[in-house]
């Protein structure tokens, strides 16, 4: 048989699929021929096909030194040095590659190239010539949509999607980020909930497409299907399957060992461990101030900045130096150009990839680099994934381990996480004196106060709220409302208001717990500090489970509300219990749901009783641990100071209370 023969017969093959045996073939050939162009290539073509790129690498190079101009070997070149990371390469390859043989394929490939290395324009324009070339290329529509979608741009991306869908209607993919698009940027759960439960019938194994239809549920109060879908979760979890993202399942599960399950898989898979970056420590020793770098997607008018603006401001300029990482968060708020003073430098990575991040916190010296998303918001685990500092903290944003090995710390409390729970924590467990919430002692900017009739409210009722969002609420915790409303008569049940269909299903919850719909109101969104001033109209807040109130407790708690709570069973569930611990009121913390309807119908009908603790609150908040930031400077700063410490001894991380 020929060399030409023997070429024929392993390209067949590998057509086929079959590439051990094309391999085989391939392998034959380039013996008895070492200087021919063809075999040479497709033999890297089926190495990068089996995943082997740097093989793949060798083979395709060897193959452009017999024929430098042939276009399809240079996109492919260009295809296996962007599975190595090499994208500056891969460009000059595609580029190249365009000059002899311009195709849609090539251009879209080239687009993605461009977007790793963090040039969204370009890649933009490089998705649209492909698009000009091949209009009926429905990967570069959807690729174009997910950029368009990161660029800002929620219009063009969800028309982006409808022509993937138009051309493709089981692209399952665009499907499902369409119904992102549709949640995340419109608030339209409807439309959301459609695309994503299309997707999850095409592919019942698409990541977190399960937890994410079951979120969005959640969101408009439809809880027809929560009790098989949290089942199904569980189980999926137990078999290490993709099936939740950390943040949607907190609000689902009040159990420490299945949260961890979540976030590890999760953080594998998603954010793994990259090579970490180097840190001298000798060098470091010699220095006055600690460095702290707080990395945030939320430095606006947004809870995280809410609490945290104080402890800002108060930290002792003497021992540490702060720095702000904002991933893109800055506005024209008066919130933001408060923390621009507070911080001693401000660096900016919201444009930047990873890596270029990474590098840019490195090269600043942080010392303690401090996660304050974890995966809520705007977060960037992708950054702490490099080891950008030498230790890394989790704090505040996210209630509940990362379950990624690159996090040294979790800053809590002996409330949140007990100590019989600190092996549910990937992060070794800080643990400080009073509350975890840190707050701002100059407190929350709060407007005129409307009248209860400018509010919506009945002007002689007892008025019930809670103003978390409306996926925390559960069928078990409105069912403890609904009984606490029909034994105390004349009072009403006072919610944010949420996307439709919210308000129509809780109102036929509420029907059919023999309550009149009309005693549950809705309160539409309002700026912070108008929210507060109506919050203050309110008699008594009820809390949820199994993810409590947390900014929206220290909130009622400063527009002098008091708050009921259960103690639940995960840091998500206790959070209230520790807010109200650090006020001083402890005896609104209850143990079961029994013990919180009995208390929230004893506190409703006793006016003499919550006076007392409305009196109380007032009183405290002065003075009380949770309001005291210089407090909680100190605990936190000496929490700073000894993991450092151990740091610089070379030990490694080690839970310790304050």
């Amino acid at each position: 048989m020929s060399v030409q023969e023997l070429y024929g017969q392993a390209a067949a093959l590998h057509q086929r699929g079959q590439l051990a045996d094309a391999e085989r073939l391939y392998r034959q050939v380039i013996k008895a021929a070492p200087k021919a162009f063809p075999p040479l290539h497709m033999l890297g073509v089926l190495k990068a096909q089996q995943g082997k790129a740097e093989e793949a690498e060798g083979l395709i190079a060897a193959a452009l030194k017999l024929n430098p101009q042939d276009g399809s070997a240079l996109a492919n070149y260009g295809n296996v040095l962007t599975l190595l990371g090499r994208f500056d390469e891969a460009l000059q390859s595609y580029d190249r590659a365009l000059t002899v043989a311009p195709d849609a394929e090539t251009l879209r490939n080239r687009a993605h190239a461009l977007q790793s290395l963090n040039r969204p324009g370009e890649a933009l324009a490089s998705y649209d010539a492909a698009l000009q070339r091949d209009p009926n290329d429905a990967q570069s529509w959807f690729k174009r949509g997910v950029l368009l979608g990161e660029l800002g741009r929620p219009d063009e991306s969800l028309a982006s999607y409808d022509r993937v869908l138009a051309l493709q209607p089981g692209h399952v993919e665009a499907l499902n980020n369409r119904g992102y698009g549709w949640w995340l940027f419109k608030h339209r759960y409807v439309p959301a909930i459609a695309d994503m439960q299309k997707a999850l019938a095409l592919a019942p194994g698409l990541p977190y497409a399960r937890g994410g239809v079951l979120h969005l549920n959640m969101y408009v109060a439809d809880w027809s299907r929560l009790e098989r879908e949290r089942a199904a979760i569980s189980a999926g979890l137990a078999a290490g399957q993709r099936v939740a993202r950390p943040f949607m399942f907190q609000a689902l599960s009040g159990d420490p060992a299945e949260l961890q399950a979540c976030a590890r898989l999760y953080a594998s898979d998603q954010y793994p461990p990259i090579m970490a970056l180097a840190h001298d420590r000798a060098a470091r020793k010699g220095r006055d101030k600690i460095r702290i770098g707080y990395l945030s997607g939320e430095f606006r008018e947004q809870a995280t900045a809410i609490l945290m603006a104080g402890l800002y401001e108060h930290h002792d300029r003497d021992s540490f130096e702060i720095i702000a990482i904002d991933n893109d968060s800055a506005d024209h708020s008066a919130m933001t150009a408060r923390l621009k003073q507070a911080f001693d430098g401000w660096i900016d990575i919201g444009g930047l990839s990873g890596t270029q991040a990474a590098e840019k916190i490195r090269s600043a010296q942080i010392d303690i680099l401090v996660n304050l998303n974890g995966y809520f918001g705007k977060h960037r685990m992708d950054v702490f994934a490099h080891r950008p500092a030498p230790l890394q903290v989790n704090y505040l944003g996210f209630p509940g381990t990362l379950g990624a090995p690159y996090i040294d710390y979790i800053i809590a409390d002996r409330i949140v996480i007990p100590a019989d729970e600190e092996q549910f924590y990937d992060e070794k467990v800080i643990t400080l004196p009073g509350s975890y919430q840190v707050n701002d002692d100059r407190g929350r900017a709060i407007a005129p106060a409307p009248s209860r009739s400018e509010a919506g409210l009945p002007e002689n009722a007892f008025v019930f709220c809670n103003f978390n969002q409306s996926y925390k609420l559960t069928p078990a915790t409105f069912a403890s409302w609904m009984r606490i409303l029909k034994q105390v008569d004349g009072s009403v049940l006072w919610l944010l208001e949420a996307a439709a269909p919210f308000a129509e299903n809780i109102a036929a919850h509420a029907a059919a717990h023999g309550v009149a719909p009309e005693r549950i109101l809705f309160a539409p969104d309002r700026a912070p500090d108008q929210h507060l001033a109506r919050l203050s109209l309110a008699d008594l807040f009820l809390d949820g489970l199994p993810y409590n109130a947390h900014t929206t407790a220290s909130d009622a708690l400063w527009a002098g509300v008091p708050l009921v709570t259960q103690r639940g069973t995960a840091f998500p569930g206790r959070v209230a219990a520790s807010v109200l611990t650090a006020a001083g009121l402890p005896e609104l913390v209850t143990d079961d749901a029994q013990a919180y309807e009995a208390l929230a119908v004893r506190l409703a009908k006793d006016k003499d009783a919550l006076g007392t603790i409305r009196e109380k609150l007032r009183d405290s908040r002065a003075t009380c641990a949770l309001f005291n930031t210089d407090l909680f400077r100190r605990n936190i700063e000496a929490a700073y100071h000894q993991m450092w410490q151990r740091w610089l001894a070379g030990e490694k991380p080690k839970g310790f209370s304050m």
